[in-house]
């Protein structure tokens, strides 16, 4: 896909890059990159943490066009002596993706598969691409890179490599380091080389050759000899040994192998540029064993029997973990498919065929059960039911990251391993610890196969008392861990969390092994400094610490769940689920997905506005340019709220950081036009002809445009000649009434633009058994001032309208609304702003319905179908408006339109980029256009014309019809009034023809 280029922020004089030093580096970074520099406030404040609990604010960014670019940033970095380090996704654990040094972002664009060998079973890649995106690229040949972290849809190869990875289907490939040939590196000092295993012949070649790279070699080889016996005995025996840097693959026996070696090494050493890499014969036919047990050491008591069975994944989950993600309501799907227990065991096998696969799982079920303890089992053998309890697993670091009603967890110790026949009886003793601390709500899981053992721990990283618990608490576990024989680290690496912990489990002879083996190839000590050899202590740079503080602010909205807005900022941990870069990447983050700015993710806005409420790096408070800069692209479509693991609203902090920001100033143009539409739609009722001709006779409308802020290649959306709600009063309320009455919601974009919606909505709900109510004086959700930020206005608006409908609320009728945007505020918004003390706001919140939601909860017998078409039932595809993705969820329209006989595909393609008056405005055209052109628009371009295109909400079909397609979509009130037989004349079941729906209030005064 494209990707959208945005103008780089500069730093504006020396002060704001840290002085007159780093803007130089800055200016001769300019001169020598062709990518972007980035020294600027914001971008540093963005790249300040990882997923770790540490926080150094970089240098400046490097993000390079090319590896050539890498090549000329590491070279002005040594000119100027400023330390560097390379990040991929930038979801370290450990602290090794954050320093106070130059930061190269490979992620945007050194990203390519440059080659694939299905032959040979390689491919070459740079070291940015995406794990998910690589594999894509190999997949049709019939192999993958067999390493797959959680992380897998957004964790670049570079990071992996960094971070010696593993994931759960380490247990059937091995780590990153032993799918490894070669790597391309860059020494600090200009050494540019592939390195892989080096034969004597070879290795005698190099010495030959001389120069900087034959003294690395040279160096490296007598540093293995000298350390021989300590590197073979040195190092504990099992397969999840990531901590410390892996000299054992110098050894004779391992060929030498200098690019494993490197694997690991967390961008101390080198930069790495390309790998080329082994792939393996992805397993297609494969069953999943979930067993039972009472408890989660009891479960992992029977590592050892499972292991016998060779399984392809073997994970352990506990009981906590799984009730953290039902108190989240995350994977509810997935959580039906888990037999009661108090743990369970994840077992995947494969086989040659799905009979075999099963065949293998049975055998297992089988030795389970004999053996004693299996207290309930399931096998799956469907993929997609597979595929959701993998959710539940990959989940696990964000579900138990911030649990409703607990303190936050954190990592620190979150990645220990032993051998897997001991791992039953580390959990018992680790428990023991936890529960010493009062830790004991950690939930432990991990990758049991492998002896890999998770957990996030309510660590208290804000007062003295708690970090010397903290300090204290992680260095007893240590002591622990290798008394079992076993590793620090399983999978996430050392970083600074752990690198101050080596002596523990390596003795002091081995760790200045390490510290020879980093000076080989950084004799300066300028690679990502103070992770791994000579670190950082473990609670200093820490994240919060004993001097966070932020200031408690007056906000518009409540954040009950956060402890006010200074909660808020703390609430993102890192994980970086909003840099998913494939077509299937849901609705989070869509200004992420088209730029690939770090700064457009919702992660990288949940660090601004982190460091504005800490008031160091950005330094102006609500009045920041750099947190409106980021923000202003943010669509508002709530897609985080879902989708993100703690459920980060950023659209919730843009309005109020907008009502801040604009206190006492003047506003954008389009505040004023769009933000307050409902007020101008009520004006232009009497004579919407008038209003049509303002902005759309030629001239005059470019003018109009111009002074509203619309961006004039946007088409107004023109007003109806008569709105719904005053059709309907001439009309009055009809129908039966033995399901009760109804009020139906009279959003704007409906009423004003397309009454025909509301009318069909009346339609179905007669026809269901319904007798509609409208208010009878003009109600509005407030939703366009909330998305500008014009809060004040919005809650009036909203009290307003909470008086008008208080009748109808106190008397217990549910209220339907069909604009999803709209929804979503009289779902969730309105209290919000207004608090859980307005009980009318409450009434509301509880009462507010879908009209699917309605129909599928209240009216299951209402089953209207749609006329078959000859080729059988009516096809449709549906876009999903992302508010109703975010806080309504889509099950009930699903049931509805299979029980009127609507085939329909729901579209992964997240959000349709216009949002509200986001992409009307002509500075956020082209990111508007660009999220639209990722899925929804070649989707709806390639649709056969007898398919229906759904889409509820008014933005979704504005941009679907003006953005280059020659289709008019339906909303699904318009299709439930045709399966009842009442659509409107000129209308066709295949939507090749729609009657222009502003003209429909005659239909609903005709039924008179």
């Amino acid at each position: 896909m494209t990707v959208v280029t945005l103008p780089i922020p500069r730093a504006r004089k020396p002060s704001e890059a840290g002085g007159e030093q780093p803007f130089e580096l800055s200016e001769a970074l300019r001169e020598a990159v062709r990518g972007e520099v980035r020294f600027d406030p914001g971008s540093r404040a963005v790249y300040s943490t990882d997923a770790s609990n540490y926080r150094q604010v970089p240098i400046g960014v490097v993000i390079p066009r090319d590896i050539d670019d890498v090549v000329a940033a590491v070279e002005v970095c040594r000119r100027y002596d400023a330390p560097v380090f390379s990040r991929g996704g930038g979801t370290s654990l450990g602290g090794q993706c954050t320093n106070v040094a130059v930061m190269l972002d490979l992620a945007k664009y050194v990203n390519a598969v440059e080659s694939v060998d299905a032959e040979h079973r390689t491919a070459v890649v740079q070291a940015g691409i995406v794990l998910d995106e690589l594999n894509k690229a190999t997949r049709p040949h019939g192999l993958v890179f067999g390493p797959k972290p959680a992380t897998h849809d957004h964790c670049t190869i570079g990071g992996m490599l960094g971070n010696n990875s593993c994931g759960s289907t380490a247990q059937w490939s091995g780590t990153t380091a032993a799918n490894v040939r070669r790597m391309e590196v860059l020494t600090y000092d200009g050494v540019r080389m592939w390195v892989g295993p080096t034969s004597d012949e070879e290795y005698q070649r190099i010495l030959d050759e001389g120069g900087r790279r034959a003294e690395i070699y040279r160096q490296v080889h007598d540093l293995r000899d000298a350390y021989l016996g300590q590197i073979r005995t040195g190092y504990p025996q099992l397969p999840r040994r990531i901590s410390g840097y892996n000299l054992p693959d110098l050894l004779p026996e391992n060929g030498f192998n200098l690019a494993r070696a490197l694997v690991g090494s967390e961008s101390t050493c080198v930069t790495i540029l390309r790998a080329e890499l082994d792939l393996l014969p992805e397993p297609t036919h494969v069953a999943l064993l979930l067993a039972g047990y009472d408890d989660i050491a009891s479960a992992a008591d029977r590592v050892p029997l499972v292991n016998e069975h060779h399984p392809y994944i073997l994970e352990g989950l506990d009981n906590k973990l799984i009730e953290y993600e039902r108190d989240r309501r995350m994977n509810t799907v997935a959580l039906h498919e888990l037999p009661p227990a108090g743990a369970w065991l994840m077992v995947k096998l494969t086989g040659e065929s799905d009979e075999e696969a099963r065949t293998r799982a049975e055998e297992l079920r089988d030795a389970l059960d004999k053996d004693g303890g299996l207290r309930t089992h399931r096998l799956l053998a469907d993929p997609e039911h597979q595929a959701e309890l993998d959710s539940v697993r990959e989940a696990a670091l964000g579900a138990t990251a911030r649990v409703p009603g607990m303190a936050d967890t954190w990592p620190g110790w979150e990645d220990s391993a032993v051998p897997p026949e001991r791992v039953g009886d580390y959990l018992r003793d680790l428990g023991k610890l936890l529960d010493e601390y009062g830790y004991g709500a950690a939930s432990l899981y991990g990758h049991f196969g492998h002896g890999c053992v998770h957990t996030s721990i309510p660590f208290d990283l804000v007062t003295a008392a708690g970090i010397a618990d903290f300090r204290s608490f992680v260095t007893r576990a240590a002591h622990l861990v290798v008394t079992y024989g076993g590793s620090l680290s399983g999978e996430h690496g050392d970083g600074q969390a752990r690198g101050e912990l080596l002596p523990i489990m390596y003795g002091e002879d081995l760790v200045r092994a390490f510290g020879r083996f980093k000076a080989i190839f950084d004799p300066a000590g300028r690679m990502n400094p103070g992770k791994v050899i000579d670190p950082n202590p473990l609670d200093g740079q820490l994240r919060l610490g004993t001097d966070y503080a932020p200031p408690v602010q007056r906000t518009h909205f409540e954040y009950p769940d956060d402890g006010g807005f200074a909660g808020v900022p703390t609430r993102c941990f890192g994980v970086g689920a909003c840099r998913r870069h494939d077509s299937d990447a849901g609705v989070m983050c869509p200004s992420y997905q088209v730029t690939r700015e770090e700064q457009h993710s919702t992660r990288g806005r949940m660090r601004l506005l982190f460091e504005m409420m800490r008031g160091e790096t950005i330094r102006d408070g609500w009045r920041s340019r750099e947190v409106h800069e980021a923000l202003d692209l943010c669509l508002a479509c709530k897609g985080c709220k879902s989708d993100c693991p703690v459920s980060v609203d950023m659209a919730t902090y843009k309005a109020e950081f907008l009502a801040h920001h604009y206190t006492g100033r003047i506003r954008p143009r389009a505040h004023y036009s769009l933000g307050w539409l409902p007020l101008w739609a009520r004006l232009a009722a009497p004579a919407p002809w008038a209003a049509n001709l303002a902005t759309h006779a030629p001239g005059l409308g470019r003018l109009a445009k111009r002074a509203a802020g619309v961006d004039p290649q946007r088409d107004v959306p023109r007003f109806a000649p008569r709105r719904f709600t005053d059709a309907f009063r001439r009309r009055g309320s009809r129908g039966s009434g033995k399901r009760g009455r109804v009020v139906l919601w009279p959003d704007t974009f409906s009423n004003s633009f397309d009454p025909g919606i509301p009318a069909a909505a009346v339609t179905v709900l007669e026809a269901a058994g319904y007798r509609v109510v409208v208010p009878q004086d003009t109600v509005c959700c407030g939703l366009t001032w909330i998305s500008t930020g014009q809060l004040d206005i919005a809650k009036r608006v909203l009290r307003r309208s909470l008086r008008t409908l208080a009748p109808m609320l106190r008397d217990g009728l549910p209220v339907v609304g069909l604009e999803p945007s709209c929804t979503s505020v009289l779902r969730e918004d309105a209290v919000n702003l207004l608090g859980a003390g307005d009980l009318d706001a409450v009434r509301l919140r509880q009462q507010t319905r879908t009209l699917a939601e309605l129909l599928d909860e209240d009216a299951p017998d209402f089953a209207p179908r749609l006329p078959e078409l000859t080729g059988g039932a009516t096809q449709a595809i549906v876009q999903t408006h992302c508010h109703q993705h975010a806080t309504l969820g889509n099950q009930a329209d699903r049931r509805v339109m299979e029980r009127i006989g609507l085939d329909a595909r729901v579209l992964d393609s997240g959000c349709c980029g216009l949002a509200g008056d986001f992409g009307m405005t002509p500075e956020h055209r082209d990111v508007s256009l660009a999220c639209a052109e990722r899925v929804l628009l070649p989707e709806v371009r390639d649709a056969d014309p007898d398919t229906l295109i759904l889409a509820d909400g008014f933005s979704c079909r504005t941009q679907i019809h003006e953005a280059g397609t020659w289709r008019r979509p339906r909303h699904l009130a318009e299709v439930l009034a045709a399966a009842v037989g009442a659509q409107r004349p000129g209308w066709s079941a295949t939507g090749r023809q729609r009657e222009e729906s502003r003209d429909a209030p005659a239909t609903v005064e005709r039924q008179a």
